[in-house]
């Protein structure tokens, strides 16, 4: 049944990346326990406008969970409270009236916050930069039976391309690792026979990125997992080390 919820809503704002930022308190009344949270923002937004202030800054594109776009911290947990769902996809039905939400971006120093809840993610961009793809020449595409692939690496690979590359991973580690995102992709590749030829520069190139952008040490606590709105294995991690090792002892000289 459709409620109403009176809100008060504690809000990162930073207007620059070289701005000392601060929390805002705002109020929100009758707002419909049917809108997405991301709905809610863009009421206090019109609010605000109206009031002549300045709206919050927020990352949002699909607003259908699909493009990685969005990403918040809410109440301390990446995305919100639902597992396995990206913040423009979280509905108000899972708040209480009279609640109060805390509301501020990833805290990562490999993504450095350019304003409010907008933080910057292109590390992601640099590391898939690094290796992230196939660039030999395959030719046509062939039949798609002619390279035979068992059906529990094709679902492995087609798990691990799930990611979404929002960054909830990085900001749900205490260490602010990307190795949940990192190892997704270099397993998608590592598990297809297309993937084969680069794999180990692959693996190598794209653990270095990692490392250079400043992202911390995986310690395996798979917060990072239980965060991931595309729900991402941990597995991937564990297969981007092997990767890793296999690569450094086969290197030739």
């Amino acid at each position: 049944m459709s409620g109403k919820l009176n809100l008060t809503l504690k809000i990162w704002r930073q207007p620059s990346p070289e701005a000392r930022g601060e929390f805002k308190t705002y109020t929100l009344n009758g707002i419909s326990t049917e809108m997405s949270f991301l709905e809610m923002l863009d009421i206090l937004n019109s609010q605000l406008i109206e009031r002549g202030e300045e709206p919050v800054a927020f990352d949002n594109d699909c607003r259908e969970g699909i493009c990685g776009a969005c990403g918040v911290m809410i109440n301390g947990q990446p995305h919100g409270p639902d597992r396995g769902t990206t913040t423009c996809q979280l509905h108000m039905r899972r708040f209480k009236n009279n609640d109060t939400i805390v509301i501020e971006p990833w805290r990562a120093r490999a993504f450095p916050v350019l304003r409010d809840l907008v933080v910057d993610r292109s590390a992601f961009d640099r590391i898939i930069a690094a290796g992230g793809y196939v660039s030999v020449n395959v030719g046509n595409a062939p039949d798609g039976n002619v390279i035979p692939v068992p059906k529990t690496k094709a679902d492995a690979a087609l798990d691990a391309a799930a990611c979404i590359g929002c960054g909830a991973c990085v900001a749900a580690c205490k260490n602010a690792s990307a190795s949940l995102f990192t190892g997704a992709r270099i397993s998608q590749f590592a598990l297809l026979p297309q993937g084969q030829p680069e794999r180990a520069k692959r693996v190598q190139q794209m653990v270095a990125q990692m490392d250079a952008e400043g992202f911390g040490a995986c310690t395996f606590t798979t917060e990072c997992e239980a965060a991931c709105p595309a729900e991402i294995s941990v597995a991937n991690i564990t297969r981007m080390n092997r990767e890793y090792l296999r690569a450094l002892f086969t290197a030739t000289p």
